[in-house]
């Protein structure tokens, strides 16, 4: 069995800004209009107040970031040489979904016509990460077995507790949009690389999707790429949060391809299980609990963060050479998320406006030189417990050839 390439992709979702309203503005063609040589990395989205930004295949998490960097940088500038500004999260606060225009290209009327008022209201914005398997038994293993943490991953990254003027009172309110879509959510347990081919293939013969780009798992085999495209986060608003996520689901692919190499696999528990944990992700986010399956116990989020990073994930970082990239996940645990530093300048202005002007400055944070972070100086450390004071739980024990659980499910 050959090691996976674990290479990386990003795609980001980005917010084009009034910078006087502070309201979404619909302009990515126009902003394109002149600039054909960057499409293949700046495109379009479903709406014309979005756009999305794509990396090419990378090798590691630096290389990452250096695209990541490049990228938000051009679209900065693209947007700026028409009076306009971008903003990474994963809704806008306050601009309303029936005032965005569609964007007038054939894929995406196709999915307004599909889906409806649905696609109208998907005024939302991810982060996508790939990472490189080849070996198509161990991408639809891998896929499997991931789904455990996706909820984990997803509340490192909240970044849309507003929607519409309003605090939802959830973390990850782009969860909650996109969750109306079919298709969607914590993928089913697969049984084999010809099981998903079938389904696939079953969708298209009936009528039901065009392609297998329209199953929008929050972890997918990649219908073209011989990739796990992990789907579940918010996007990013710091550069930093975003080569965390991907450092960290290259670390866990890699992980669990050892295991798996090894003739052992993390525990495969069954969606209903997972959703359940997703759930507790879009509402509370690391405020939260998080269901440790294993003692079949609550346990705080970021105890259970901290643990998967430091004890599953601990012993591959220093072979990928990714440690200080994943480890940036404990900046994320002191000083909270996105959708935290969002409620805290709302709580202290409560003004809207102000919290698209702290989205604008933090997205080009490492981008911009001297860009301005008015809330960094104000950001305070939440207490959690060491890992050391908490016993390894059985949900992350890998089951081994002679175990009840097998080697390789399916």
């Amino acid at each position: 069995m050959h090691t996976p390439s674990l290479t990386i992709g990003v795609e980001e979702e980005y917010q084009i800004i009034d910078p006087e309203t502070r309201e979404l503005q619909s302009y990515i063609t126009q902003i394109l209009e002149d600039e054909r040589l960057v499409l293949g990395q700046v495109k379009p989205e479903l709406h014309q107040s979005i756009v999305e930004v794509g990396t090419t295949v990378c090798r590691t998490p630096q290389d990452v970031r250096a695209q990541l960097v490049e990228l938000r940088r051009s679209v900065m500038e693209l947007a700026g040489r028409k009076g306009l500004k971008i903003a990474a999260a994963g809704t806008h606060p306050f601009s309303h979904w029936a005032n965005q225009e569609i964007t007038p290209l054939e894929r995406y009327l196709g999915t307004r016509e599909a889906m409806a008022q649905l696609a109208q209201q998907l005024l939302i914005f991810g982060t996508h990460v790939h990472i490189g398997i080849e070996d198509r038994d161990f991408l639809i293993d891998c896929t499997n077995v991931s789904r455990y943490v996706l909820p984990h991953i997803l509340c490192l990254s909240t970044s849309s507790p507003f929607w519409i003027g309003r605090d939802t009172g959830l973390k990850s309110y782009r969860s909650a949009v996109f969750r109306a879509f079919p298709r969607t959510g914590i993928p089913p347990y697969i049984a084999s690389w010809s099981a998903f081919e079938g389904y696939v293939r079953t969708l298209i013969a009936t009528g039901c999707i065009p392609d297998g780009t329209k199953i929008w798992w929050d972890a997918r085999p990649h219908s073209k790429y011989p990739t796990l495209e992990f789907r579940i986060c918010d996007v990013c608003t710091r550069v930093d949060e975003a080569v965390c996520i991907a450092a960290i689901l290259q670390a866990l692919v890699f992980k669990l391809w050892k295991l798996r190499r090894d003739n052992m696999t993390f525990r495969v528990y069954p969606a209903e299980l997972i959703e359940e944990n997703k759930w507790r992700a879009v509402r509370y986010g690391l405020g939260g609990k998080l269901i440790d399956f294993g003692r079949e116990t609550e346990m705080p989020a970021r105890d259970l963060i901290r643990e998967f990073i430091e004890w599953f994930l601990g012993d591959v970082l220093d072979e990928l050479g990714t440690r200080k990239e994943v480890e940036y996940a404990f900046h994320i645990l002191e000083h909270g998320t996105s959708a935290d530093r969002q409620l805290e300048v709302y709580r202290r202005t409560g003004d809207l406006r102000a919290v698209v002007d702290q989205l604008i400055a933090e997205t080009a944070e490492g981008v911009v030189p001297d860009a301005v972070q008015p809330l960094r100086r104000e950001e305070r450390p939440i207490a959690f417990r060491p890992v050391s004071e908490v016993e390894v739980p059985k949900s992350y024990q890998a089951a081994g050839a002679g175990d009840e659980q097998p080697a390789h499910p399916g």
